[in-house]
């Protein structure tokens, strides 16, 4: 199962890195180019959750805590732990967002992890880690616009 270990994206933004940070920490900003809906404050140990907007009108809800916020060069965070369970090493997804000065832009590199981790069958953590590349293929590449939007 060491293929499904870690999703990585990189990309370079024309914005400054606190505009970039802004855009993925922000609940408000974040819904610009991932979840339909965001309830959470972007403060390491604050639990909240997300919600993408399904084919019927309702709102498929996934828990969300902060791990850490360095303004303006680190997000993360864990995603998808049970509602009544803390997000922990093992129940859960760990996303970070490092942000790095590119000139005039911000080189933006996303890494997903925790695949594994689940204790989930062979076959499961395969579907689950092609999802979250599909999810990620579409969500990366709409960061620029929504940090466009942020910059006006």
């Amino acid at each position: 199962m060491d293929e499904y270990g870690t999703i990585e994206r990189e990309i370079r933004i024309d914005a400054a890195p606190d505009v970039v940070f802004k855009v993925v920490s922000d609940p408000e900003h974040v819904k610009d180019w991932w979840p339909d809906e965001a309830e959470y404050e972007a403060v390491p140990g604050k639990a909240g959750r997300i919600g993408f907007r399904q084919g019927d009108g309702s709102v498929q809800w996934e828990q969300f805590t902060v791990v850490d916020a360095e303004p303006p060069r680190m997000f993360a965070f864990r995603w998808t732990h049970a509602e009544e369970e803390e997000a922990a090493h093992g129940n859960s997804f760990l996303v970070t967002f490092e942000l790095e000065p590119d000139g005039a832009g911000t080189l933006l590199r996303m890494t997903e992890t925790g695949f594994r981790e689940r204790g989930w069958a062979e076959a499961v953590a395969a579907e689950e880690y092609a999802a979250h590349v599909r999810g990620w293929d579409f969500f990366v590449p709409r960061l620029p616009a929504a940090v466009a939007k942020a910059a006006r």
